[in-house]
């Protein structure tokens, strides 16, 4: 398992939800939001993973009234930042590994190596 690529897949994905969405990667699979389980009774425009399952997706203060109008309100406001996310941070970690390889990434791979477990960073 290599941690550099699961940490960009995780920013990856938790711009997805954020453009599309309207939150964060945690907030959607959860439903919770501000630490409460607040799936789709916020009223607002954040669509969340038990909200659509339920159905119950919009509170009733709600500006839009179906998920493709919260899909295209969340990615007029979230769009451009979910797009450059997407597209820089992968380009921004290969290059972080190219140059950190030697003097940082490859000696924290050999004292992994020595502790038994099937990790790279």
């Amino acid at each position: 398992m290599n941690l550099v690529d699961t940490g960009v897949s995780l920013i990856v994905a938790n711009a997805v939800t954020e453009g599309l969405a309207g939150s964060n990667l945690w907030e959607f699979a959860s439903g919770r939001s501000n630490g409460r389980y607040r799936a789709g009774r916020d009223g607002s425009t954040k669509l969340t993973l038990p909200g659509l399952i339920t159905g119950e997706t919009f509170g009733a203060t709600s500006s839009v009234q179906s998920v493709s109008d919260a899909i295209k309100y969340n990615f007029k406001k979230h769009g451009m930042q979910m797009i450059g996310t997407v597209i820089l941070t992968p380009v921004l970690a290969k290059m972080g590994k190219k140059v950190l390889s030697k003097p940082v990434l490859r000696p924290m791979n050999k004292l992994l190596k020595t502790t038994g477990l099937d990790v790279k960073v």
